[in-house]
């Protein structure tokens, strides 16, 4: 793994590189920085070239100076970020959580520069109000926690405070509850780093206009992304319901989707062997063999 920064849209963002061929862009979410990726990496390095950086806000990249950092933020800074790194040609870009509403907003914005988006369970427009149903509002409650001033100032009081508000979410979305154990101190080290905590909260209150009104069913309408689509969904996800698939095709034009079984929100790290076979697989059918 190649560990370097590098400077783009007036920000400083940590990039891990790993391996040869074409370009995969991987896209974290919360709690999560680019080592989230490190299993897929390893497994993939022999046939793509895989660009994990951490999100602004996230791990060893520079934190927001503003209130938050939207997903189209988020896109802005990824496609002038490829363009510092000299990636030419058309990539491949894979994510989930925080990392699927950006991939969203990069296919919006620039579809010409993808040859395929990969999600993993993720937010998007047909989830509505579904959202918010009484049912889900013990699962949502950490979205207003973290629009306030004093989160950042709770969760990271101490080691023991942080470690275990984030194992909480690391154990509690997961299928398989020991996913992380051999990285959790690796974890606590990053969010308890300065802006760290505050810097992913960021994400939340840039966010929640967009939220309520997906809630409210008063998002505006958008038309479908038309780039090649492959979503794997897991089935035992506490905070994005499989149910929540019926209207992938509404949002993605050109739509692969199929179940992904025996996982939960972290797929890349509950079951690293098959998550990097259906990347392979997906891109291994739109990019033929050169």
């Amino acid at each position: 793994m190649e560990h370097r920064f590098v400077e783009a849209n007036g920000a400083r963002f940590h990039v891990v590189t790993h391996g040869a061929g074409r370009a995969i862009l991987l896209l974290h979410g919360w709690p999560e920085f680019w080592l989230t990726w490190e299993l897929v990496m390893q497994r993939l390095g022999d046939r793509f070239t895989l660009i994990a950086p951490d999100l602004r806000g996230f791990g060893d990249s520079s934190k927001p100076e503003t209130p938050g950092w939207a997903p189209p933020d988020h896109a802005a800074d990824m496609l002038a970020l490829l363009d510092a790194l000299g990636v030419e040609g058309k990539l491949g870009v894979v994510g989930h959580d925080v990392g699927g509403p950006v991939i969203q907003a990069l296919a919006r914005t620039a579809p010409e520069r993808f040859a395929g988006l990969f999600l993993f369970n993720t937010a998007y427009p047909g989830i509505g109000p579904r959202m918010s149903e009484p049912g889900r509002l013990n699962e949502i409650w950490y979205q207003s926690f973290h629009q306030m001033p004093f989160a950042p100032l709770l969760v990271g009081a101490s080691r023991e405070t942080c470690a275990a508000y984030i194992g909480h979410f690391l154990r509690h979305w997961a299928h398989r509850k020991d996913a992380f154990d051999d990285v959790m101190d690796a974890w606590v080290d990053n969010f308890l780093k300065p802006g760290n905590l505050a810097g992913g909260f960021a994400h939340y209150v840039a966010s929640h206009a967009g939220r309520v009104a997906m809630m409210r069913g008063e998002a505006p309408a958008l038309p479908p992304i038309t780039v090649p689509t492959c979503v794997r969904w897991t089935a035992n996800d506490a905070i994005f319901p499989a149910a929540w698939t019926d209207r992938l095709g509404e949002t993605f034009a050109d739509l692969d989707y199929a179940p992904f079984p025996d996982a939960g929100h972290f797929p890349h790290r509950e079951a690293p062997d098959r998550a990097a076979a259906e990347i392979a697989g997906f891109f291994g059918r739109i990019w033929p063999a050169r």
